[in-house]
């Protein structure tokens, strides 16, 4: 993938994580943004991590003990796990619902 194309998915996939973030209550969920990183900061201590790694052209995303590392899929319009081929918005919302202990929408 060329680099231009790759920054412009990145930058929006970190701004769409983001913005799905604002909405939920900073003292069950709370996160920062940095360049090319989005910190999901829970009241147990606990942080997640999704970051750009430009040089991979991939995304990764730690939660506890797992981590990810997400291609862009053109045939999919998405970024997938490069083991497995989930979709990273759906983890990020499954791996926050079991750490929430609820069901939160997909980013």
């Amino acid at each position: 993938m060329e680099k231009s194309n790759y920054t412009q998915r990145v930058d929006a996939c970190l701004a769409r994580v983001a913005t799905w973030l604002e909405a939920f209550d900073p003292d069950e969920l709370d996160y920062g943004t940095t360049d090319g990183v989005v910190s999901l900061q829970f009241p147990d201590g606990a942080r997640f991590v999704l970051n750009r790694q430009s040089a991979a052209s991939q995304v990764w995303f730690a939660a506890g003990a797992r981590a990810w590392h997400y291609n862009w899929d053109d045939a999919q319009s998405t970024w997938v796990d490069d083991r497995d081929g989930h979709a990273l918005f759906a983890n990020i919302a499954r791996v926050v619902s079991e750490k929430l202990r609820r069901t939160v929408s997909t980013p």
